[in-house]
């Protein structure tokens, strides 16, 4: 079905009357609609107000089609099939007797005036659910009703940081201390303690809502299912991001706005991570009212897409899988710390987050110290800025996980940048993370830049979580918040040494001299393949944790 979209300057739209047209572009065109026979195809054009369309007709290479015999001035959406179109677009829907398919392969798009062409528009493999846009002669592809927020900057104030499994339980505290609203956005939902805050919040009149990924890597467990049935039950506002509509491959972000402030995260909100029971991860709260604005408005264009279905109409939908349980305790080494921070911004994925973090670390003078559960490769865009930072002298330090999902991985790519660096002298180490008694597995997602900046939020390192997933990063400047993750790291980093005992010195020195390792390269390495990932034991092939 084709629909067209007229591009106009007053927003009006009358019928009869008649002009002379100075001209016309084509400047959207939406071939491939997610849909059932493509269902809502349609084509913008700019035309100058008042134009009369008597006489105007739209081609392909196959068929031609007459436009409706009115004047219009504004945005008017001429359709065959204008139900779906008023889902799709804020234009005037004014239905056509005709219909056009428009090739998914590509083909030659044309309006004329009866005389002579007035636009022309040709392409080629139209993706899925993707709107043409025409800039400056290019033609470029970008999925239907993407939102385009730039990075948002709020400016010093308080921020609260903190690290799990050692302040497990406080995002569910802060839940618990909310007077007006709650926005809770994640990827998976298992804690009993979240759940217990939310509905208590609820019933004592604060306005809850819960936006969460529909369809994770290997399911959704059986428990997280009773729990968002507790929650709907209790009258709280639960959806869940899937279907055909969805802009994002998987809604991962984590974070809550909570009254005025906003604790942003790396964990998912389950006993494993938040709960403190197992993952290595970083957090922070925000009092910034500028940083909680731009995550409110995050959570306003996510929730309030199409593709946001409430978890009742979806529950039958959902395929439950058994899930693991996490019940380990560790003792806290790093209370939660308030410090003054001299920025904060909000920096999104698919929107900016990749550039921004590239900016940053390209930035470096001094050190980059990161922490990911994985990279997507020794050749990854994030992992060539830190090959870049390390050629300029740049210490880098890359700490990754050692969980036997992501081990034989990290190895090759430790085994990949520690050559790299050894053949260029470059300050580049890489250690997979031992635990210990610390915590049970790395799932943190950060950097410390030059000891003044940090970079913590949901965002894996690949390609794939960067340009395809809804992802949060906040990045702190100032001292404070930079030595305090900076202390966690760097004894994280520590405890990755072997620690033997005499006897055992002279074997592990000889093993070590075999083998060809360098002295001032010594690490313990590798990273998950861009197209293999995991989040909290729940397998993914498309590089999400």
């Amino acid at each position: 079905m084709l629909v067209v979209v007229l591009l106009l300057a007053s927003g009006t739209y009358v019928a009869g009357a008649h002009s002379e047209p100075a001209g016309a572009e084509i400047v959207e065109i939406y071939p491939n609609p997610v849909a059932e026979d493509d269902a809502g195809e349609y084509v913008v054009l700019s035309v100058p107000p008042e134009t009369n369309l008597t006489g105007w007709t739209l081609s392909d290479d196959h068929r031609t089609v007459a436009l409706p015999n009115v004047t219009v001035s504004g945005r008017v959406a001429l359709s065959t099939n204008p139900v779906p179109v008023r889902n799709r677009t804020d234009a005037t829907v004014v239905e056509l007797a005709g219909h056009v398919a428009l090739a998914n392969s590509g083909e030659n798009v044309t309006v004329s005036d009866g005389d002579r062409v007035r636009a022309r528009l040709s392409y080629t493999a139209a993706p899925e659910g993707a709107v043409g846009h025409v800039e400056n002669g290019t033609l470029t592809w970008r999925s239907l009703g993407k939102t385009d927020f730039p990075v948002r900057t709020a400016g010093p104030g308080q921020v609260r940081t903190f690290v799990f499994p050692d302040a497990g339980g406080l995002p569910s505290d802060l839940l618990r201390s909310a007077d007006d609203r709650i926005l809770l956005a994640g990827y998976t939902f298992s804690s009993g303690r979240a759940t217990d805050a939310l509905i208590a919040a609820n019933e004592r009149g604060v306005n809850v809502r819960v936006l969460l990924e529909g369809g994770p890597v290997g399911g959704m467990t059986a428990r997280q299912a009773r729990l968002l049935d507790r929650l709907v039950a209790a009258n709280v506002s639960v959806r869940v991001v899937d279907g055909p509509y969805a802009r994002v491959d998987h809604h991962h972000a984590k974070y809550a706005v909570v009254d005025d402030r906003a604790v942003v995260l790396t964990e998912n909100w389950k006993p494993a991570g938040t709960g403190g029971q197992s993952s290595r991860g970083w957090g922070v709260v925000l009092t910034q009212p500028s940083a909680t604005r731009a995550l409110v408005s995050t959570f306003e264009a996510d929730a309030g897409w199409r593709d946001a279905v409430a978890w009742e109409q979806f529950r039958s939908e959902a395929a439950v899988t058994d899930g693991e349980k996490a019940t380990q305790t560790f003792r806290q080494r790093y209370q939660p710390r308030t410090f003054s921070a001299a920025n904060a911004s909000v920096l999104l994925a698919p929107e900016n987050a990749e550039t921004g973090v590239i900016e940053r670390l390209d930035a470096a003078t001094e050190s980059i110290h990161v922490v990911q559960v994985g990279v997507g490769g020794p050749d990854q865009s994030f992992v060539r800025a830190l090959k870049r930072a390390a050629t300029r002298g740049v210490e880098v330090r890359l700490l990754l996980s050692r969980a036997w999902y992501a081990r034989e991985d990290n190895r090759a790519v430790a085994d990949s940048l520690e050559s790299w660096a050894n053949e260029r002298d470059a300050s580049l180490s890489v250690r997979l993370a031992r635990p210990r008694d610390r915590f049970e597995k790395i799932h943190a997602k950060g950097a410390i830049v030059d000891g003044d900046e940090v970079l913590l939020g949901s965002l894996n390192w690949n390609d794939h979580s960067a340009r395809q997933n809804r992802e949060v990063v906040i990045a702190l400047d100032g001292s404070g918040p930079a030595r305090y993750y900076d202390r966690v790291f760097r004894d994280d980093w520590r405890a990755t040494i072997w620690q033997v005992t005499a006897g055992l010195l002279v074997a592990v020195l000889a093993a070590l001299s075999v083998a060809g390792f360098v002295g001032r390269h010594i690490a313990f390495q590798d990273s998950p393949s861009p197209q293999a990932c995991v989040d909290d034991h729940e397998h993914s092939s498309v590089g999400r944790y």
